[in-house]
């Protein structure tokens, strides 16, 4: 007999418990950016698969889950390719890491939909100067070889 799929909202708890114990680099709770990215995904169009997706994208990279966790989880295996796209590998070039998302199906929309959320001036208002100067040229160098144009004001 075959597992159910792990439902959105069941998608949703896992990662808010997997990074329970984090915060992003201004101290917030890191649920919020997950929760943030996976409601862009939504608006912008997304289907159920790439938000699950989103909810999950920085759980294997940060170590909240293991990449054994995500293979053995009931989810469809698109869930799984989209969050191993979109999983950057230590010492990954960022042009490897983007070309890995640009050669994956719905994977572009979550990466639009994060670094809208991790280029939002409120968010980076709250970071140190170096800090933020840093991930503000890291996020604009990301959006050109994805071939995104920068957020528009709300994005």
């Amino acid at each position: 007999m075959t597992t159910p799929p792990l439902t959105l909202a069941e998608v949703e708890a896992i990662a808010r418990d997997a990074h329970a114990r984090q915060t992003d680099k201004s101290g917030r709770p890191y649920a919020e950016h997950l929760a943030a990215v996976a409601e862009g995904v939504r608006t912008r169009g997304g289907t159920e698969e790439q938000i699950a997706a989103a909810w999950l994208h920085d759980a294997v990279e940060d170590d909240a889950l293991s990449e054994r966790w995500l293979a053995e989880a009931a989810l469809p295996a698109r869930v799984k390719d989209l969050v191993l796209a979109l999983t950057k590998r230590p010492g990954e070039e960022l042009e490897s890491y983007t070309a890995r998302i640009l050669a994956t199906p719905g994977a572009l929309l979550i990466k639009e939909s994060d670094l809208a959320h991790n280029s939002d001036p409120t968010r980076l208002a709250a970071l140190d100067e170096p800090t933020r100067a840093r991930l503000t040229a890291k996020y604009t160098r990301t959006r050109a070889l994805l071939g995104l144009s920068e957020p528009r004001s709300g994005d």
